[in-house]
């Protein structure tokens, strides 16, 4: 059995284009950020190529798969080895020929195969260029997210410091807070520690 899958990005976009007679339809309107297996109507299709009753997955263009070139690659390596041939139309690609990987899609995928590769690269490049930036700030711990600041260093951040100094004053937390731009919450803290500098 052939069917078509579809997927738009939202509710207000018109799927009747894409439609084919003869094919039997998937359709999803969804985010393409939501990977294929957890799609409501591509979950359907991969229940049913599993029980072995479809042989074709037709589709648009082959990024409606996917959200990225990894996620493409693993749906369809997942519908190759179900036995299942998947035809792209804008791309003109078809996985299999006579029940054997077309060398065309070999190719193709091989490429995006790389691509994808050079895409995770580059992430992870990305990541640790901005770890080490953390660290020459002084700002990187490695449980994630960024160091907490000390006491000294929270209350010399410029609002806070002048918060602080309006406190000290004598003004009212509130009234500090809306002089120095700070929040009431951040007031309250800044109002703790010099009180606990005071203690010491």
């Amino acid at each position: 059995m052939k069917v078509k899958y579809i997927r738009v990005s939202t509710s207000e976009q018109n799927t009747e284009r894409q439609h084919d007679e003869g094919f039997r339809t998937f359709s999803d309107k969804i985010s393409g950020s939501v990977p294929f297996s957890q799609r409501p109507q591509a979950k359907r299709l991969l229940e049913q190529l599993k029980q072995g009753y479809i042989t074709e997955v037709h589709v648009h263009s082959i990024d409606r798969l996917g959200r990225n070139t990894m996620d493409i690659l693993n749906t369809i390596n997942l519908l190759t080895s179900l036995g299942v041939n998947v035809i792209s139309k804008k791309e003109g690609l078809s996985t299999l020929v006579d029940g054997k990987e077309s060398p065309t899609a070999k190719m193709v995928l091989s490429i995006m195969a790389t691509l994808a590769e050079f895409e995770l690269s580059t992430i992870k490049e990305r990541q640790l260029e901005g770890i080490q930036r953390a660290k020459e700030r002084g700002v990187y711990k490695k449980n994630g997210g960024s160091r907490s600041l000390t006491p000294t260093e929270f209350l010399n951040k410029p609002k806070n410091a002048l918060c602080a100094r309006e406190l000290r004053s004598g003004e009212s937390v509130r009234r500090s807070a809306k002089l120095s731009g700070v929040s009431h919450t951040t007031a309250m803290k800044i109002k703790k520690l010099i009180q606990d500098q005071i203690k010491f």
